[in-house]
């Protein structure tokens, strides 16, 4: 087994965090700040363009040592050495997990069964430049003559989020060509889409590993047909790419060799925008931008494998998750990015954290006792500010909280940009200080009320605070710095796992779900109700057939 089984509760240090949290656990982060006035400097780590604060955490100095210790504990500076050297980490399904070597430099070496994969991660690199730069400069035409004005992506999944959170993310960099995505295996996606679009000038570029997910290739081959109706059989060729593994298949359906992008099974769906799954990217930013995506990314690597843990970005922030989830019982995390730019973010990243560490068993097979994955979720402020901050503030929910900004704006206006940026530390400061009692109080009698008005009042304007925040500032949203923070998530994801002992690069919980898909599928379009199901099943499925 590459990766070493501990189980994180049995360790020294667990045990200390144990006895530490209960001496911690009713301090107020504004005590912490009142003791402490070098607080804010000692927590707040400054790396290339990026400033993340973590100093409105409810820890102190013992917290982040015995933290440490714990990573020590479960040997994670190996586990490192082994995720970046293809060592089979993925154990149940016996692969490396290597979306790491796709960022790499030219001149890394990265062996898979004593072969050294770098060289053909260039190749493929080099496909999707040719490709994509014909598209843009209008070389790769399609059937008729015409142009090529839309891409559509038809993928679900890594194949889908990925990129379409890349897209609408850098869309302040998108060329001419119009992106669109299809997912959903809900015939009424992709016939909204296809009703706008021109089969002359449309690429379509299906994202399937295997080229047999059953969303994907529905759209797709529902695609074909609607392609079809206007255009010849062999104008397929001119209109769809694909990035899979299955050759023969592809080649079935019509796609030119010459025009499918491979992958490897070293890189998990959902860490796979940096391969051949970024051909979307890559089409609608120019190759330029995505070679830069890439560059952010392998920068955030660099700095997660070489820096001494105390100073190491994703590895603090990892821990502080273990830290609420395990001892102060928090389910969630919220993303809060302060720019509508990313408002996919959260979304992209609930696949790449609740698929990888939604597990509940080790990785010797047993059952665990402890928390593992935490729920995320999220939404851009200041919109969220004005939906769902309020359980957040006056709750009865510990909910740790990520703040993402920039010091600039893409388009210049200041006067915006500083109302936003100022509701962005105005946030953090609000959870943490809260409002005390005799703060309202002072501030309702300073109001026309009267006594009674006031006692009444008073309890439902106090705030607690102390709600845990994290701040991250970036100089400026382009596409090496979404690349360097998809990359620390990607990084917090992994040291999650190796402290809860788990894998968490498999994904055996979404199958179960297709299965079963599979056969109530034959069900439906046969004539017998005589179904072998629950009976709440039973009556759903039955009524569905009766009155589709």
């Amino acid at each position: 087994m590459a990766l070493k089984s501990t189980n994180p509760t049995q360790t020294e240090s667990w045990k200390k965090l144990e006895e530490h949290f209960e001496t911690i656990k009713s301090k107020h982060l504004r005590e912490l700040f009142a003791v402490d006035p070098n607080r804010a400097n000692d927590l707040t780590l400054k790396w290339d363009d990026f400033y993340v604060d973590f100093s409105k955490n409810r820890i102190t100095s013992e917290t982040l040592d015995l933290l440490l210790q714990l990573a020590n504990d479960v040997d994670l500076k190996d586990a490192i050495s082994k995720y970046f050297e293809g060592d089979i980490i993925n154990a149940t399904e016996g692969r490396a997990v290597l979306h790491t070597a796709l960022r790499a430099t030219k001149d890394t070496e990265v062996f898979v069964d004593g072969a050294n994969v770098i060289p053909e991660v260039f190749e493929v690199k080099q496909k999707i430049k040719t490709f994509t730069n014909s598209v843009v400069n209008g070389t790769h035409k399609g059937y008729t003559g015409k142009e090529i004005t839309d891409v559509v992506n038809i993928g679900i999944g890594g194949s889908d989020l990925g990129p379409a959170m890349v897209v609408d993310s850098l869309q302040f960099y998108k060329n001419q060509l119009n992106t669109h995505f299809v997912s959903n295996v809900d015939g009424d996606h992709h016939k909204e889409l296809i009703k706008n679009l021109n089969p002359e000038t449309t690429l379509f570029v299906i994202v399937s590993k295997t080229f047999t997910t059953q969303e994907t290739l529905s759209n797709a081959n529902s695609i074909r047909s609607w392609f079809l109706e206007s255009q010849p059989e062999e104008a397929v060729s001119k209109h769809f790419v694909a990035v899979s593994t299955n050759i023969e298949s592809v080649k079935a359906f019509g796609i030119d060799e010459a025009n499918i992008f491979p992958m490897k099974d070293w890189v998990g769906g959902r860490f796979s925008l940096w391969s051949a799954v970024g051909l979307s990217i890559s089409l609608a930013l120019g190759y330029k931008n995505f070679e830069s995506l890439l560059k952010g990314a392998n920068k955030m690597d660099e700095h997660f494998r070489t820096t001494d843990f105390e100073k190491n970005i994703p590895i603090i922030s990892a821990l502080l998750t273990v830290w609420y989830n395990n001892f102060f019982n928090a389910e969630s995390e919220a993303i809060i990015p302060y720019t509508q730019y990313l408002n996919q973010f959260a979304t992209y990243l609930q696949q790449g954290i609740m698929e990888s560490n939604g597990k509940s068993v080790d990785r010797d097979g047993n059952t665990v006792d402890y928390q593992t994955g935490t729920i995320i979720w999220g939404e851009p402020g200041t919109n969220s500010q004005h939906a769902f901050f309020q359980l957040i503030h006056q709750g009865t929910k510990l909910i740790p909280a990520d703040f993402i900004g920039f010091v600039e704006s893409l388009h210049g206006n200041k006067d915006h940009h500083d109302k936003l940026m100022s509701n962005y530390f105005a946030q953090t400061e609000a959870l943490m200080n809260g409002k005390t009692k005799d703060e309202v109080l002072s501030e309702l009698q300073g109001q026309s009320l009267t006594s009674e008005q006031i006692s009444k009042l008073l309890p439902f304007k106090v705030f607690e605070g102390n709600k845990p925040t994290t701040s991250i500032l970036v100089q400026k949203l382009t596409p090496e710095s979404l690349g360097k923070l998809i990359a620390f998530y990607e990084h917090k994801i992994f040291v999650q796992g190796i402290i809860w002992n788990i894998y968490s690069y498999d994904q055996f919980g979404v199958e179960l779900g297709k299965q079963l898909a599979k056969s109530i599928l034959s069900e439906l379009n046969e004539e017998s109700n005589s179904l072998k199901h629950d009976s709440s099943t039973q009556n759903l499925v039955a009524f569905y057939k009766e009155k589709r």
